[in-house]
């Protein structure tokens, strides 16, 4: 019998588990079980009675924590991992935007998906909203929803189209078969829609809002990124109503307080992608500053063109951000900071449970009876970083990193054991990804190729936002 077959139980012992239960996420439970039966977490304790035919998991030494959320991520682009590591945002716009993003065919698009999808999972993160602004055609939508299915996490389709105008391409008969036959409301594939606001008095995205309220889909949209976004795209989706509170706003790094009172005042959330906005230059992380509007944050990673994809650098980077702005602050007073105000149990919160409210998902980022069993043990008996554990969440953010992931359940499923992934064919897609990366090189050319991946430093001013589509100019998003 296989060990791991489907609807076999599956029981956690004796680990140290933080349930990230609301009104009490600096609780951990010490030598305590977690019962998986189906897809649904069954019971949590110590010594727990579980059916003969449950596979018993050793946690002990380990923690077990929910499943990693992340709340925008542009999964289309992983193929190209690492390739953007001495960018600056604009010539991130410049590549993806107008020079090479069109280069992506169908089949790049579902092998950056299939990619990032399975990345996700080894490192912990059961949870993804696939930030897909690549889809200029219904093929590569298609694309990328079949690589999402294809890998057995759970993941929210954010459909956008960086080549088009949102007014235009959520209006157009293509769109709107796409949803019709791709978004039915499956428990492990869900629907945004993705697009920015540029300011434009106008309010040219307007369209776009209403085809999302009509549909009944969420907005998740770049806000406060310098340069590119500013507090007028917050003020228009709030006079026309369009702030809710299940839309996410993402970096909202460089907005003033007056926008994060329309966000707090709307219920909406921030999703906080640190280690972009403190190295591509959307402002400064932004949480020091939302934390004081009491607006709900989750986190997430952006792009591997840059950064790393798991969600323990996300952890670390926003303490350090954010403790390091605190320390600023009160050095340009001449004091000294002397107790902590972001907490190692607080990033946690935010990369689990954080993530789950922002998707309107309750039963998601918490290990509680009845919850989905979305589960992530942390354990690494090779390693010596392993131990002690003293402060479960000051190692959970500080300490491990993928390395340590021993298990990952997704509803109900074990899909991680003891370090290694189960059923998922690396092989093939690394075979398909050196195939778009080989298309991305020869169609390019060796010389551009080269030149993206080690751009000059310019000696006059460049565009700063390519990503606009009216003649609307403002100095706006250059003003704190």
């Amino acid at each position: 019998m296989n060990e791991f077959e489907a609807g076999r139980p599956v029981v956690l012992r004796g680990g140290t588990v933080l349930p990230m239960s609301p009104g009490g996420s600096r609780r951990a439970l010490p030598r305590t079980d977690v019962l998986v039966i189906g897809d649904t977490i069954a019971a949590v304790g110590p010594g727990l009675e579980a059916p003969e035919n449950a596979v018993e998991i050793d946690a002990s030494g380990g923690l077990v924590m929910p499943g990693m959320i992340d709340t925008h991520r542009h999964m289309w682009q992983t193929a190209l991992r690492g390739y953007g590591a001495d960018w600056t945002l604009t010539q991130y716009f410049v590549w993806f935007y107008l020079e090479h993003g069109k280069l992506f065919r169908p089949e790049d698009v579902n092998a950056g998906n299939t990619l990032a999808a399975i990345e996700a999972l080894d490192a912990g993160v059961t949870t993804v909203v696939d930030w897909s602004h690549g889809l200029r055609t219904p093929d590569h939508a298609d694309a990328a929803a079949d690589a999402l299915e294809s890998v057995p996490g759970r993941y929210v389709l954010a459909y956008g189209n960086i080549q088009q105008p949102p007014a235009e391409w959520t209006a157009a008969p293509e769109f709107r078969d796409f949803v019709r036959r791709r978004v039915t409301g499956g428990d492990r594939l869900g629907f945004q829609i993705a697009f920015d606001v540029l300011g434009d008095p106008s309010f040219p995205e307007k369209p776009a809002f209403e085809v999302a309220r009509e549909l009944g889909a969420a907005v998740t949209t770049h806000a406060g990124v310098w340069g590119a976004t500013s507090d007028d795209g917050i003020r228009l989706m709030y006079e026309h109503g369009f702030m809710t509170p299940e839309t996410i706003y993402v970096h909202a790094a460089s907005l003033s307080a007056d926008s994060y009172h329309r966000i707090a005042a709307t219920g909406g959330s921030i999703s906080v992608s640190t280690e972009s906005e403190q190295s591509a230059g959307q402002g400064y992380p932004p949480t020091w500053a939302i934390r004081a509007h009491d607006i709900p944050v989750s986190l997430s990673m952006d792009t591997s063109v840059w950064w790393s994809g798991d969600l323990f650098s996300a952890m670390r980077t926003t303490l350090g951000a954010d403790r390091s702005r605190e320390h600023m602050e009160a050095h340009a007073k001449g004091d000294t900071v002397t107790h902590c105000g972001l907490r190692a149990d607080q990033v946690v919160e935010w990369a689990t449970r954080g993530g789950a409210q922002a998707l309107g998902r309750d039963d998601l980022g918490v290990i509680e009876p009845g919850k989905k069993a979305d589960l992530v043990l942390i354990k690494n008996e090779h390693s010596p970083v392993s131990f002690p554990i003293l402060n479960p969440f000051g190692h959970v953010a500080f300490q491990a990193q993928r390395g340590d992931v021993h298990t990952v359940i997704v509803d109900g499923r074990v899909v991680k054991h003891e370090h290694r992934l189960l059923g998922v064919d690396l092989a093939a897609a690394r075979a398909q990804v050196e195939r778009t990366v080989e298309h991305l090189r020869s169609t390019m050319g060796e010389e551009a190729w080269e030149k993206g991946m080690n751009p000059d430093i310019p000696s006059a001013k460049v565009l700063d936002n390519p990503y606009t589509y009216t003649d609307y100019r403002s100095d706006a998003t250059h003003r704190l």
